[in-house]
This record gives C-alpha cells, sequence and structure tokens, in this order.
C-alpha cells in the first residue's frame, strides 16, 4: 500500500525515527512540503494520506481514486474537507495527548520568564550592566515566585487539568473557569470572576466561533493591573489590537503568548511589529519538543495500524456522523 506524507518538514528536522511509520505501512513517499496546487498530483495512487496543516480539498479528495485513510498529524483536524470525505466513506483520524507534557512545560517556562524577568536580566548581563553594578546583585526588575499566586485555568481538558496539576506543585491556587457566560458547574467558578481575581491567566481552549476573540477589551479591563496573561493554544482567541493596547496602557503586566492569527505571519504583522516590552512571543513551539513530535508519529503509525487490522483508531466523529442531504 502506498502511504504520502504531505509536510513531513513540519514534524520534523532529521531528528524522528520513523520505524513504527514503516512497520505500519509501506512504500513511504516524504515531502518536506507541499502546496495545494501539488496535492492532488502526489496523492492521485496514495491509499494513505498524513497531512499537519497542508489543506486536503474536495478536488484532491475526488481525485485520490485509491484513497482509503487520511490521517492528521494535529489534534485539529480543519485542514480537511469532512464533507467530502464522509461522502466518499474515507475515515479521517487525528492525534490526541501526545503533546501535553511538552505543553505544560513551555506554560511554565513563560510564566516563570515573566515573573522573574528572565529575558530583562539577560540583556542586562549582554549590555555590561551587571559588570558596571556597585551590588553583586542588579535589582533593576522585579522577580516574583509563583507560589502563593492564583492561575486562572480557561478551558479545562486535558492540557488545562496538567497545567493545574503541576500549578499546585509549585504552591499556586487554581481557579477553573466555566464557560463563558455560562452557570459554574462544581469544582469551576464563574469566567468573570477568575479573570477579576487571577495573577496568572493561562488559556487551553479550542478555538471556534464561540472561543473567537474569548479576551478582548472587556475581558482586560476585569484583569488586575498586575495579572499576566499566557496563550499557548489559538491565536484566535486573542483580540490582539486589545491585547496590545492594554499591553501599551499597563492596562495588566504583560503576556507570553506562542499563538498568533495567521501562522506563519506576514512580515508586516501587527503583533511583532510592536511588541511591547512586556510581551514575550514564541513561534508556536509549545508542542514541539522532540519527544512530543515521536509520540505524534508513533501515534500517526498506531491509528494506520488499527485500521489496517480493523481495530478501533483516532476516527474524527464529524465524518461519522455525516447526513447526505
Amino acid at each position: 500500500m502506498r502511504a504520502v506524507f504531505l509536510d513531513f518538514g513540519s514534524v520534523t528536522r532529521g531528528d524522528m525515527d520513523c520505524a513504527a511509520l514503516d512497520r505500519a505501512i509501506s512504500p513511504w513517499q516524504y515531502y518536506h512540503d507541499s502546496s495545494e496546487a501539488e496535492v492532488p498530483e502526489r496523492i492521485r495512487a496514495a491509499e494513505v494520506i498524513v497531512s499537519n496543516k497542508v489543506f486536503i480539498s474536495r478536488a484532491a479528495i475526488v481525485a485520490a481514486k485509491h484513497l482509503k485513510l487520511i490521517c492528521v498529524a494535529a489534534t485539529g483536524y480543519n485542514n480537511v474537507d469532512l464533507v467530502a470525505t464522509a461522502e466518499r466513506n474515507i475515515p479521517v483520524c487525528n492525534v490526541r495527548g501526545y503533546a501535553t507534557p511538552s505543553v505544560v512545560q513551555h506554560v511554565f517556562m513563560l510564566m516563570l520568564n515573566l515573573a522573574r524577568h528572565f529575558v530583562d536580566y539577560q540583556e542586562l548581563v549582554k549590555r555590561g550592566d551587571w559588570q558596571e553594578s556597585r551590588f553583586f546583585c542588579p535589582l533593576d526588575f522585579g522577580i516574583e515566585e509563583l507560589s502563593g499566586k492564583i492561575l486562572g485555568v480557561i478551558g479545562y481538558g486535558e492540557l488545562g487539568h496538567a497545567v493545574a496539576q503541576v500549578a499546585q506543585a509549585f504552591g499556586m491556587q487554581v481557579l477553573i473557569a466555566e464557560h463563558k457566560g455560562k452557570p459554574p458547574r462544581s469544582g469551576r467558578m464563574e469566567f468573570d470572576d477568575v479573570l477579576q481575581q487571577a495573577d496568572f491567566i493561562t488559556l487551553h481552549c479550542p478555538f471556534s466561533p464561540e472561543t473567537h476573540h474569548l479576551i478582548s477589551r472587556r475581558e482586560f479591563e476585569l484583569m488586575k493591573p498586575s495579572a499576566y496573561l499566557i496563550n499557548t493554544a489559538r491565536g484566535g482567541l486573542v483580540n490582539e489590537i486589545d491585547l496590545l493596547r492594554s499591553l501599551s496602557n499597563e492596562q495588566i503586566a504583560g503576556a507570553a503568548i506562542d499563538v498568533i492569527q495567521g501562522e506563519p505571519p506576514v512580515k508586516d504583522n501587527l503583533i511583532l511589529c510592536e511588541m511591547p516590552p512586556n510581551l514575550i512571543v514564541t513561534p508556536h513551539i509549545a508542542w514541539a519538543s522532540r519527544e512530543s513530535r515521536q509520540r505524534l508519529l508513533d501515534q500517526l503509525a498506531g491509528n494506520i495500524g488499527n485500521f489496517l487490522q480493523n481495530k478501533p483508531f483516532n476516527q474524527i466523529t464529524d465524518a461519522l456522523n455525516y447526513t447526505p442531504k
């Protein structure tokens, strides 16, 4: 059976072990990347295709006469036309839970950087200010501890739950936010109350019409002036213009984001052009530890192997629930 990976370069820097994939199916054709125009020809003879972010259109699906399975090398699957796959009874599967340790560690790296002004102190040393200091310990920037602080978790799935567990190990008090505008369930607090009380707010919810610009001007106005926002989820959750305004006006103390709207960004992206000193930006790498990427490939291999053996695999339910009109 022939398998094609359309954007292998998005998950490897030459450091991945593909043995599990090779055991699951062969031969493989690995493409570093694929444009949407290249996809139909590249998958025309394939029975299994894998894509991380390359869009699989209706036209490409129709042209792939031998196609039996589409694997998304991510948890989100909005890069596949699910209606077209359902019409042709082609299952689509994703990978789940592979990046949890990597994302959790990145969240706390960002929080610690903000609380302890790591970047500012690195720049201070590079400028030679420590060498010129009269004291052994320059106190140019405030340093805070995470212990005793309140962490507000918005989105309490696997990632939010794992972040909350580590926060407790740091001695933080954890508040779990209910869905915006909904009465709180047991163990959760109203969304606005979490914003008002938290010293750190971390986002772990999926992007949807309901969560688009979940954090905007109104939400920033509810937050403490000493509060920090962390976003390692999706760029569209935060109104970027309102974020920049709140940082510039010192409405909040700072923010650290691993995601923005439109990735990779254009050169004149507003966030990257203006980037105030109380903002840390990392290039969507929270998930991307070597171990995480290896788990991703191994789970892909498991999905393919289970599919071929008629065993359960991570099939996306949207396609299963499709009803022809």
